[in-house]
């Protein structure tokens, strides 16, 4: 899918083709951006942040450079160097770091696929911690017209939680502005090292209090005020009990699912749970097939879009997502 150059070509004629090319870039990073927050918000899994960041001529340069032993590291820089595009998610918590990596993998074609926080603490260590995923589009979007901007460019895809986020931007920003006095040099390699393993040991607390929470949510009946819909918190509670073994999503997904609810009538837990109980979900499941741990609120998308069918495709909420859901509903009726 990437394009290849059968000549090697100097760094300096590579910095010219890629100043040149920049704007095609952006516009891949930004493509790459959105794809990804789509794909995440289908899959309902909870996350904080989506960006991008295109690599400066400037950064191309110093890397395209590169030597070692006095050769070049790369023979061919707009092919090899691939971080041109890069993205960044940022999730709450541990377990959603894999849930992102997994969902991009089923969804997208992975080339390299590292864990940076697991290859430190093989080598018995505490520091950097960040899933590192390169990709590009999958056979199928490859070819098609909307996706043209982002054909034949590769994405750097970082995924950490916000404490990994925090201590590796602190990190960064302190040690690369070099002005540590040498002698204070070990005494924060210690201390950085020391907030690594308290951050770590954080984000696992954080998955633990999470889980606890989502096993004792109790069922809470809805409180009776002027807005009709499901509150968001009551219905948070009621997926949780509903599908115990998905993850939670967006807080924000919780309230606009409320609001589908609501045009198809449904304003009580009582009601909702009665249309679910005709769902056979085992069998939902399989013919899903999900390669991926999808969100509670995804979980309640494809409850709904089988009960429903083209009914909720319509539904004035869905008209953003008129292509995907239609997309959807025809591979369960296949299946």
């Amino acid at each position: 899918m990437r394009e290849r150059r059968a000549a090697p070509q100097s760094p300096e004629d590579a910095v010219r083709a890629y100043a040149a090319a920049r704007p095609q870039v952006e516009a891949a990073t930004q493509g790459y951006v959105e794809l990804v927050t789509t794909l995440l918000d289908e899959a309902g899994i909870d996350y904080l942040t989506v960006t991008g960041r295109t690599k400066s001529v400037e950064s191309f340069a110093g890397k395209a450079s590169r030597t070692v032993d006095g050769r070049p590291v790369f023979s061919d820089p707009l092919t090899q160097i691939t971080d041109q595009v890069g993205l960044r998610v940022v999730t709450y918590v541990l377990a959603d770091v894999d849930a992102v990596a997994d969902l991009l993998a089923a969804q997208l074609h992975v080339i390299d696929d590292r864990d940076m926080g697991l290859e430190t603490a093989q080598a018995g260590g505490f520091g950097y911690q960040s899933r590192h995923v390169l990709l590009e589009l999958d056979a199928e979007r490859t070819g098609r017209q909307e996706w043209s901007a982002l054909a034949g460019r590769t994405a750097s895809v970082q995924v950490r939680t916000v404490l990994q986020h925090a201590w590796a931007e602190f990190e960064h920003d302190t040690r690369y502005k070099g002005t540590i006095p040498e002698e204070y040099a070990p005494d924060l390699d210690r201390r950085f090292t020391l907030a690594a393993g308290l951050l770590e040991l954080a984000d696992r607390e954080f998955v633990t209090i999470r889980d606890r929470l989502r096993q004792s949510a109790p069922g809470q009946a809805d409180e009776a005020d002027e807005d009709p819909r499901i509150s968001a918190r009551d219905l948070a509670a009621f997926l949780a009990g509903r599908f115990p073994d998905a993850g939670w999503s967006r807080t924000e997904h919780y309230g606009w699912t409320s609001a589908l609810l609501l045009e198809l009538g449904i304003t009580s837990l009582a009601e909702l749970g009665e249309a679910l109980s005709t769902q056979d979900t085992t069998a939902l499941n399989a013919r899903m097939d999900y390669r991926y741990p999808p969100g509670a609120v995804r979980r309640l998308d494809d409850a709904l879009l089988a009960l429903y069918g083209e009914r909720y495709v319509a539904l004035t909420g869905n008209a953003h997502r008129l292509a995907l859901l239609t997309a959807r509903l025809e591979r369960m009726r296949q299946e």
